[in-house]
């Protein structure tokens, strides 16, 4: 059994997660202050990977970074950089593909947030950017859980982007769903079993903690 893929999907989840919520946190607090025409475009936006084909996505990617595009001379020449099938690619395209899995359970549990709560923090005075850290943040904790959960999760199953990506190089961007999908096309069945098992137990086990976090937050409510 060849765990590589595991570990590199493992790899790009890990770190796919960590820039996400570094970068969700902000974002939220941003969009959920007040809805306004460009809130809800950026939303829109930031949320149409949910719904749009990961190939069309890795297609983009795959434009704006190959050698000879702007960005991706650019990219090449001031840090001597290829993005295309590397794991810099893999990264790339995991926070493209996977940051609404990050944005949606917060965003939903800040839209829904006790305005009582907050307007209490404001009496006592506090600031909007306080109350979202020392009152919201602590108290939405179960949706952020969540958020990390099914982000990670979302990277360790994607495909589609990361091949167009990243190709299939076996220790660099061959990461497990391709690697099943090579066992498969290649008729090797009983590797491609294993392979899928693991992915299914580990889908399973996502669903059974995101549930979890939920009931938490209800309980918690």
């Amino acid at each position: 059994m060849n765990w590589s893929p595991f570990i590199l999907s493992l790899k790009l989840a890990l770190v796919s997660s960590l820039i996400l919520f570094a970068i969700g946190i902000p974002l939220c607090y941003s969009l959920s202050r007040k809805r306004t025409f460009f809130t809800s475009f950026f939303e829109s936006l930031f949320t149409l990977p949910l719904i749009l084909p990961p190939s069309v996505l890795g297609f983009y990617l795959l434009i704006c970074f190959k050698p000879d595009s702007p960005i991706g001379s650019f990219i090449k020449e001031t840090i001597g950089l290829d993005v295309l099938f590397s794991f810099t690619g893999l990264v790339i395209a995991s926070l493209l593909y996977s940051l609404p899995f990050m944005l949606s359970p917060i965003l939903a549990a800040l839209n829904h947030f006790n305005k009582q709560l907050k307007e209490a923090s404001y009496s006592l005075g506090m600031s909007p950017f306080q109350t979202f850290l020392k009152v919201e943040l602590p108290l939405i904790k179960p949706a952020i859980l969540s958020a990390l959960v099914l982000t990670f999760a979302h990277t360790i199953g994607e495909f589609g982007v990361v091949l167009m990506i990243g190709g299939s190089i076996p220790g660099k961007t061959e990461v497990a769903s391709i690697a099943l999908f090579n066992q498969v096309e290649s008729l090797h069945y009983e590797q491609a079993h294993r392979y899928a098992l693991i992915l299914m137990s580990f889908s399973f086990m996502v669903l059974f903690l995101v549930n979890r976090f939920k009931n938490q937050s209800i309980i918690n409510a």
